[in-house]
């Protein structure tokens, strides 16, 4: 197969290190296949148009400002699944082919496509519709597909949520308060896991393992036995109520209400208050773990993903996402990538770590 012009979009949730990942695609494809790289805006919404919303891609992306860059340059969209579209009327209709054909007037040999789970499945199927020669590359804060060891964006988000512990450590500990931190995490609890145990919390409270406010009031009783004044409390987002019920809120705009976890952690404050006595203070980090200067590791990561990407397509070899095992960038199967989805392992390795730092999951 001969290529000469391949397309790139970003989809689902934005992230730190994706610009990294269209910085190296375009470098390795520009640089030494002498391939033209087509950067499509708003990830399936931008084939949605007539004339798609897409940018041939230049010398200018190859600054290093880029890495630096968190979020993407060429826009994303968490909404509008093109096979159920929403639409002004309420109703959802099918817009897979008008998808399709936005790529065909494009003139792409090959697509990659940079998601999360949703994302990808939705970018297979698209491709084995209308034959689309597709690789994914897998971001996602949440860390939670399967197939690779870490993804693009958690080890910012990790870093992000460990820098607002260190910083309510000092003001915890001037006002004997219990500090509560709410963090993402749609499913799974690895961005609190991970930043808790890095930044010291005394509790960690993740949707894998259920917890009771019974033991978390013994746990900070345990710790003012042992002349502690304050304690740091992480929670991630879809952390149910004690009795089992979701916490959830609804955004709108975009033309669409969306509805999304959120609360849980004024929710666990409140409760900790009432039933201890204790003052308590909450934070919600919320989208700032989406944002700011990615972290060496997700530089390096994108890095890595976008030269692997091009080069399974100068390999012909479609219907891949690249993964990152063992110090090593690996390609599996979309369908083996997205089978698997990856949540806290209660008996893994950072689970047994924190109960052995004497760290409390409520359990």
């Amino acid at each position: 197969m001969a290529v000469k012009r391949i397309g790139i979009l970003t989809s689902g949730g934005d992230c730190a290190g994706l610009n990294a990942v269209i910085r190296a695609v375009y470098a390795h494809a520009r640089g030494h296949f002498g391939w033209e790289v087509v950067g499509i805006h708003n990830g399936t919404a931008g084939l949605l148009t007539t004339p798609p919303e897409a940018t041939t891609l230049d010398d200018r992306v190859l600054g290093s400002d880029m890495l630096r860059q968190g979020g993407t340059i060429l826009g994303t969209t968490n909404k509008g699944d093109p096979f159920a579209f929403p639409m002004d009327d309420g109703k959802k209709v099918d817009r897979s082919a008008e998808v399709i054909a936005g790529y065909r007037a494009l003139g792409l040999d090959a697509l990659i496509g940079i998601g999360g789970d949703g994302s990808i499945a939705i970018l297979q199927r698209l491709a084995r519709q209308g034959g689309i020669n597709l690789v994914t590359v897998p971001k996602t804060i949440d860390n939670d597909i399967g197939a690779t060891e870490v993804s693009i964006g958690f080890e910012t988000a990790v870093q992000t949520a460990t820098d607002a512990l260190d910083h309510l450590q000092p003001t915890a500990a001037s006002h004997s308060r219990v500090m509560v931190l709410e963090v993402m995490g749609r499913d799974a609890g690895h961005i609190a896991l991970s930043a808790g145990i890095a930044g010291g919390a005394d509790i960690i409270l993740i949707p894998e393992i259920a917890y009771r406010f019974s033991a978390i009031e013994a746990h900070l009783a345990a710790l003012r036995d042992r002349g502690r004044n304050f304690a740091l409390v992480i929670v991630a987002e879809a952390v149910k109520t004690e009795d089992g019920q979701a916490i959830t809120a609804v955004h709108g705009g975009g033309g669409q209400a969306v509805q999304t976890y959120g609360g849980i952690g004024h929710y666990v404050g409140a409760e900790i208050a009432r039933r201890s006595g204790a003052e308590t203070r909450v934070t919600v980090l919320g989208h700032v773990q989406r944002g700011g200067t990615p972290e060496p590791k997700d530089r390096l990561l994108g890095s890595a993903f976008g030269v692997h990407a091009v080069d399974l397509i100068a390999a012909g070899r479609f219907d891949r996402m690249v993964a990152w095992s063992e110090r090593a960038v690996i390609d599996v199967p979309i369908d083996a990538a997205i089978a698997r989805y990856q949540a806290v392992d209660p008996q893994g390795a950072l689970v047994r770590t924190a109960r052995g730092l004497g760290i409390s999951f409520g359990d």
